[in-house]
Protein backbone atom coordinates (compact mmCIF):
# COMPACT_ATOMS: atom_id res chain seq x y z
CA UNK A 1 0.00 0.00 0.00
CA UNK A 2 1.19 3.41 -0.88
CA UNK A 3 1.80 5.26 2.30
CA UNK A 4 2.65 8.58 0.65
CA UNK A 5 0.63 11.40 2.48
CA UNK A 6 -2.79 12.31 0.57
CA UNK A 7 -1.82 15.70 -1.10
CA UNK A 8 -4.26 18.45 0.38
CA UNK A 9 -5.80 21.28 -1.28
CA UNK A 10 -7.55 24.46 0.27
CA UNK A 11 -9.78 26.54 -2.28
CA UNK A 12 -9.76 30.11 -0.64
CA UNK A 13 -12.65 33.05 -2.31
CA UNK A 14 -13.89 36.15 -0.26
CA UNK A 15 -17.22 35.24 0.53
CA UNK A 16 -16.43 30.58 0.36
CA UNK A 17 -19.84 31.34 -1.55
CA UNK A 18 -19.19 30.60 -4.98
CA UNK A 19 -15.67 30.14 -6.66
CA UNK A 20 -13.84 28.41 -3.92
CA UNK A 21 -17.10 26.33 -3.57
CA UNK A 22 -17.15 25.36 -7.11
CA UNK A 23 -13.18 24.41 -7.22
CA UNK A 24 -13.77 22.16 -4.54
CA UNK A 25 -16.33 20.67 -5.71
CA UNK A 26 -14.84 19.92 -9.10
CA UNK A 27 -12.07 18.85 -7.22
CA UNK A 28 -13.47 16.65 -5.11
CA UNK A 29 -15.71 14.88 -8.43
CA UNK A 30 -12.22 14.71 -10.22
CA UNK A 31 -9.86 13.38 -7.54
CA UNK A 32 -12.61 11.37 -5.10
CA UNK A 33 -10.27 10.32 -2.41
CA UNK A 34 -6.70 11.03 -4.21
CA UNK A 35 -6.62 14.61 -2.84
CA UNK A 36 -7.59 16.33 0.38
CA UNK A 37 -10.59 19.10 -0.51
CA UNK A 38 -10.77 22.18 1.74
CA UNK A 39 -12.19 26.07 1.01
CA UNK A 40 -12.92 28.70 2.81
CA UNK A 41 -13.37 32.76 2.64
CA UNK A 42 -11.36 35.71 4.32
CA UNK A 43 -14.82 36.87 4.62
CA UNK A 44 -17.46 34.43 4.36
CA UNK A 45 -21.16 35.01 3.00
CA UNK A 46 -24.08 33.31 4.98
CA UNK A 47 -24.74 31.06 2.38
CA UNK A 48 -23.48 29.83 -0.44
CA UNK A 49 -24.18 31.23 -4.15
CA UNK A 50 -27.67 29.15 -5.65
CA UNK A 51 -26.20 29.88 -9.37
CA UNK A 52 -22.82 28.32 -8.35
CA UNK A 53 -24.23 25.49 -6.75
CA UNK A 54 -26.66 25.35 -9.72
CA UNK A 55 -24.02 25.06 -12.15
CA UNK A 56 -21.92 22.34 -10.15
CA UNK A 57 -25.63 20.36 -9.88
CA UNK A 58 -25.54 20.55 -14.14
CA UNK A 59 -22.35 18.40 -14.08
CA UNK A 60 -23.87 15.84 -11.19
CA UNK A 61 -22.01 17.56 -8.38
CA UNK A 62 -24.07 17.66 -5.14
CA UNK A 63 -22.55 19.95 -2.79
CA UNK A 64 -25.65 19.59 -0.30
CA UNK A 65 -24.26 20.55 3.35
CA UNK A 66 -21.25 22.78 1.92
CA UNK A 67 -21.38 26.51 3.65
CA UNK A 68 -18.98 29.04 3.79
CA UNK A 69 -16.10 28.65 6.24
CA UNK A 70 -13.63 31.06 7.64
CA UNK A 71 -10.12 31.01 6.43
CA UNK A 72 -8.20 29.13 9.75
CA UNK A 73 -4.80 29.06 10.99
CA UNK A 74 -5.47 24.85 11.61
CA UNK A 75 -6.82 24.25 8.15
CA UNK A 76 -3.55 26.41 6.52
CA UNK A 77 -1.54 24.20 9.13
CA UNK A 78 -3.11 20.91 7.55
CA UNK A 79 -3.01 21.85 3.86
CA UNK A 80 0.17 21.85 1.29
CA UNK A 81 -1.39 23.92 -1.74
CA UNK A 82 -3.58 27.32 -1.29
CA UNK A 83 -5.21 28.15 -4.10
CA UNK A 84 -6.99 31.87 -3.99
CA UNK A 85 -9.67 32.29 -6.77
CA UNK A 86 -9.77 35.41 -7.92
CA UNK A 87 -8.36 38.99 -6.82
CA UNK A 88 -11.02 39.96 -4.03
CA UNK A 89 -9.60 37.99 -1.45
CA UNK A 90 -6.52 38.48 0.51
CA UNK A 91 -4.70 36.05 1.62
CA UNK A 92 -0.78 36.13 2.88
CA UNK A 93 1.56 33.30 1.43
CA UNK A 94 2.34 30.79 4.04
CA UNK A 95 5.51 29.45 4.09
CA UNK A 96 6.51 25.73 3.22
CA UNK A 97 3.06 25.43 0.82
CA UNK A 98 2.47 25.76 -2.99
CA UNK A 99 0.48 29.17 -3.06
CA UNK A 100 -1.20 30.14 -5.86
CA UNK A 101 -3.48 33.09 -6.74
CA UNK A 102 -5.86 32.34 -10.05
CA UNK A 103 -7.24 35.43 -11.79
CA UNK A 104 -10.44 33.54 -12.36
CA UNK A 105 -12.24 34.52 -15.64
CA UNK A 106 -15.42 37.16 -14.68
CA UNK A 107 -17.90 37.30 -17.53
CA UNK A 108 -19.44 39.96 -15.77
CA UNK A 109 -16.79 42.64 -16.87
CA UNK A 110 -18.06 42.00 -20.19
CA UNK A 111 -21.96 42.29 -19.47
CA UNK A 112 -22.63 38.76 -19.04
CA UNK A 113 -24.71 37.72 -15.85
CA UNK A 114 -26.59 35.40 -14.46
CA UNK A 115 -26.61 31.82 -15.09
CA UNK A 116 -24.66 32.24 -18.32
CA UNK A 117 -21.83 34.05 -15.89
CA UNK A 118 -21.52 30.94 -13.70
CA UNK A 119 -21.10 28.09 -16.14
CA UNK A 120 -18.29 30.10 -17.72
CA UNK A 121 -16.46 30.94 -14.00
CA UNK A 122 -17.20 26.99 -13.44
CA UNK A 123 -15.70 26.28 -16.91
CA UNK A 124 -12.59 27.77 -16.10
CA UNK A 125 -12.11 26.82 -13.18
CA UNK A 126 -12.81 23.41 -14.01
CA UNK A 127 -9.61 23.85 -16.53
CA UNK A 128 -7.69 25.13 -13.58
CA UNK A 129 -8.47 21.83 -11.35
CA UNK A 130 -7.84 19.61 -14.01
CA UNK A 131 -4.25 21.06 -14.51
CA UNK A 132 -3.66 20.63 -10.75
CA UNK A 133 -5.14 17.51 -10.04
CA UNK A 134 -2.58 15.88 -12.42
CA UNK A 135 -0.03 18.30 -11.09
CA UNK A 136 -0.40 17.16 -7.56
CA UNK A 137 -1.39 13.16 -8.29
CA UNK A 138 1.08 12.48 -11.22
CA UNK A 139 -2.01 11.22 -13.30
Amino acid sequence: MNQEKTPSVLFVCSKNGGKSQLAAGLMRDLAGEAIAVYSAGTKPAKDLNPQAVESLTELGIDVTGEYPKPVTGEVLDTVDTVIVLGTEAKLEPVEGKRFEVWETDEPSERGIEGTERMRLVRDDIKARVQTLYTELTGN
